[in-house]
């Protein structure tokens, strides 16, 4: 595949790294801080970019690739409010858009578990729910992507749930999620359902970066050649 790399902070060295390492040498890096920005003729006979750049950068990155008519997998954070207009645009180009808050394969295990265990304490209303997440202190989001993830999943299942709060407790009916920014930790994610009696946990811990760079060039070669609107469920046939 000839790939695209768009952002080229640490996540896009990875998944150049491991691109290279699953055969795929025709890699264009585009990121401001190489003097490379994104244009559409830069595009000329790319078969699929992956994104990792930044909140305010991405949606723009995304158009200029469906404009090339060239299919796009994501994992930037901190752009979802431009949700609806990103989808339309790759649909109206005919082509391909693949995002996830999380490309880790455990991490979508998890969101699946976590799905489970929502319908499953949802009757239980003297249980309250919670979301932890604690992150590298260079991480500029917050929630991450993957606690806001986890958040909408619970929100399927659980009608009592209004919203989330960051960092609080508002009321009965608001999804608290406690955000902690320290040293070098690469993602830990808990989500807990807290009684009068007990306490029940669900937890996911990255050990390291590698795999979200993995999942990210995995779903790259899944997508090449799809149309449509995908995420890690169709990756996994979760």
């Amino acid at each position: 595949m000839k790939i695209a790399i768009v952002g080229f902070g640490k996540m896009g060295m990875m998944i150049q790294d491991i691109a290279i390492d699953r055969g795929h040498k025709d890699i264009y890096i585009f990121d401001p801080s190489i003097g490379k920005t994104l244009t559409q003729n830069d595009l000329n006979g790319i078969d699929v970019a992956i994104e990792f750049s930044t909140p305010k950068s991405a949606s723009q990155n995304f158009l200029t690739c469906f404009e090339a008519g060239v299919p796009v997998v994501s994992g930037t954070t901190g752009w979802l409010n431009d949700w609806d207009k990103v989808c339309n645009a790759a649909l109206s180009a005919d082509t391909g858009f693949f995002y996830s808050s999380n490309f880790s394969m455990g991490v979508n295990l998890f969101f699946k578990l976590n799905s489970m265990l929502a319908r499953m304490m949802a009757p239980h209303k003297e249980y309250m729910p919670h979301i932890e997440e604690i992150h590298h202190v260079h991480k500029s989001d917050a929630p991450s992507g993957t606690a806001i993830t986890l958040a909408k999943d619970l929100f399927l299942e659980n009608e009592l749930l209004n919203k989330w709060v960051l960092n609080k407790i508002e009321s009965e009916h608001d999804l608290p999620i406690f955000c902690t920014r320290e040293g070098k930790v690469t993602g830990t994610h808990t989500v807990s359902y807290v009684g009068e009696i007990d306490k029940i946990s669900i937890k996911h811990e990255a050990f390291k970066r590698e795999g979200f760079a993995l999942g990210a060039v995995l779903a790259a070669e899944f997508l090449v050649g799809k149309k449509g609107i995908y995420s890690m469920n169709d990756l996994l046939a979760l």
